[in-house]
């Protein structure tokens, strides 16, 4: 039976999943990335069995930007410069969340091969990075993270998912998390459209990593689905609809997302009931 432990006895262990919690609960962005990335650079020991009780106030994040449902969010044109800082930090709280979303499946999920938290580790390195990259662009244009509105769908999904992995490895990177493989190629027209090749520039190295990103929720999916005795498919419609996943709308990136794992009769099926 997998250990208990408090937070309180938790604060001085050694250990990664005592580690990114910690992490997560930095509110700064910068030192946040900093310190995943430290804890990626010099991973500790991971114990997969103690289930570690959940402080209060998660994720650890800034006062800004201001939270608001996804209607009130500002236009992300890329035709101006504050269009394209405007796209730029939607980006960029994107990746600040995804480095939360791959420090939480790391803490919060006891009992799983030492390889899954040392998967989520990389993710959430290559979300740091990518957050930073993001940083500069958004400074190079006049402005900083938190100087525009941002929604919190990824981590309301996190949320709702807290209490099962496979339901957050279904619903996560694999549905939300691979809707940023289809918007790539479009983001990535706009900067280069406006001559902003270095934003266009940052926007490859995103995808390049994203693909890899939802490959591991895929892989990891599929291997709880082995261990619970489920078939993927029908497991992940369940999901959906028991979650309130959003409905997926195209045009996909199919080539990303084969590339991420995604077989040609799921595509199908995504394609089908995107209608």
């Amino acid at each position: 039976m997998p250990r208990m432990v408090s937070s309180v006895t938790r604060a001085g262990a050694c250990e990664l999943r005592a580690a990114a919690l910690d992490a997560l609960r930095l509110a700064d962005p910068e030192r946040k990335a900093a310190a995943t990335r430290r804890l990626s650079e010099a991973p500790p020991a991971v114990d997969p069995t103690t289930v570690i009780d959940e402080p209060a106030g998660l994720p650890g994040r800034p006062p800004w930007p201001e939270l608001v449902p996804p209607g009130r969010v500002a236009a992300r044109g890329a035709g101006s410069r504050e269009g394209r800082a405007a796209l730029l930090h939607a980006l960029a709280h994107i990746e600040f969340n995804a480095i939360n979303l791959a420090l939480d499946a790391i803490w919060r999920f006891a009992g799983l091969p030492a390889d899954y938290y040392r998967d989520w580790l990389r993710v959430a390195a290559e979300e740091a990075l990518h957050f930073g990259l993001l940083r500069e662009r958004l400074r190079a244009h006049g402005h900083d993270y938190g100087d525009f509105a941002a929604h919190d769908g990824l981590w309301e999904m996190a949320a709702k998912t807290r209490g099962d992995v496979l339901a957050r490895m279904a619903l996560v990177p694999r549905t939300l998390e691979a809707r940023g493989l289809d918007a790539s190629p479009q983001v990535r027209a706009k900067f280069a459209a406006a001559g902003d090749v270095e934003s266009a520039a940052v926007v490859d190295i995103i995808l390049r990593d994203e693909i890899g990103h939802v490959a591991i929720g895929n892989r990891w999916f599929g291997w709880l689905c082995r261990e619970r005795g489920l078939e993927p498919a029908p497991t992940a419609a369940r999901l959906a609809g028991e979650y309130g996943a959003p409905r997926l709308r195209g045009p996909f990136n199919l080539a990303a997302r084969r590339a991420a794992g995604f077989d040609d009769a799921e595509l199908a099926q995504l394609e089908a009931a995107a209608g």
